[in-house]
């Protein structure tokens, strides 16, 4: 393993001489571009069919292709690798390593026609995050990062990497608060903190699932705030953030993807947020 160096863009994260986690961080990228174009085959598509999970939230064939595809890639070339995912029940492997799968985070907006989904990628190592990926197929834009690499943003799939940075706003009252579901805060008894969250942030946008999480990695937005979500939703999120500079955890303030919420932030105006929301 070689020494962490946070100047080593992702192009180059395939080199023999830089075999951070045995090839694992380049398979990261092509692995999510890959089931990114497979989502977009059909996003849009006339007679495109939904149906209903248990628990009521929306799948297609775009969900399921997308993942298979990123679970047979993976077989192919890290076979004692462990995998969990949205679609389908979990891979127990026997190396260090596991992936977690999101095909399409933000499936109402894919059915919709919105192109603010995302494909998300994950991979830890002995249990601790060490690189994510957040891939907006219908825009181009990802981001991309790995624990002692940085955090990188790519504008469009022909564009070169640049750093990824958080805003420097310490001013909530400046603040662009995102989320994905605001009926989702009143479900769980949260609906006044966020309500006071809102009053006090510049304005607020529901922008969120992964797209949100990119805009505050790349200083766009500075708070973004999950009333309700699995692993698989912000797995990538804890080393994105913290590479960017800023930070992730539930409203605990513990840095998980397995506490049932997130808050997402530029750092500096985390413990705020967390004030208020520790408040429902």
């Amino acid at each position: 393993m070689t020494t962490s160096d946070s100047t080593i863009t992702p192009d180059r994260w395939d080199e023999p001489a830089d075999d951070f986690h045995g090839g694992r961080l380049a398979a990261l990228l092509a692995y999510a571009v890959a089931a990114g174009a497979q989502t977009l085959r059909h996003f849009r598509a006339t007679g495109l069919r939904v149906e209903a999970k248990a628990d009521d939230s929306p799948v297609t064939v775009a969900d399921r292709e997308a993942e298979s595809l990123i679970r047979t890639r993976i077989a192919e070339d890290f076979p004692a690798d462990s995998v969990a995912g949205e679609e389908y029940s979990d891979q127990v492997g026997s190396s260090r390593y596991r992936w977690i799968i999101d095909p399409i985070d933000g499936t109402k907006s894919f059915v919709c026609g919105v192109p603010l989904y995302s494909t998300l990628l994950a991979l830890e190592c002995d249990e601790e995050p060490v690189a994510g990926v957040i891939q907006i197929p219908a825009l181009g834009e990802t981001v991309i990062a790995a624990t002692g690499r940085g955090a990188w943003y790519r504008p469009a799939a022909e564009a070169g990497w640049q750093p990824a940075r958080v805003s420097d706003k310490t001013d909530i009252s400046e603040a662009v608060l995102l989320t994905s579901q605001t009926d989702l805060f009143a479900r769980r008894g949260a609906g006044e903190a966020f309500a006071e969250l809102e009053r006090d942030c510049w304005v607020s946008r529901s922008w969120g699932d992964g797209y949100g999480y990119l805009l505050v990695a790349t200083g766009r937005a500075e708070l973004m705030v999950d009333a309700v979500c699995n692993p698989w939703d912000v797995a990538a999120m804890l080393p994105i953030l913290a590479e960017a500079g800023g930070r992730f955890s539930d409203w605990r303030g513990e840095p998980t993807c397995r506490g049932g919420e997130g808050l997402g932030s530029n750092g500096k105006l985390h413990d705020a947020a967390l004030r208020t929301l520790r408040r429902s």
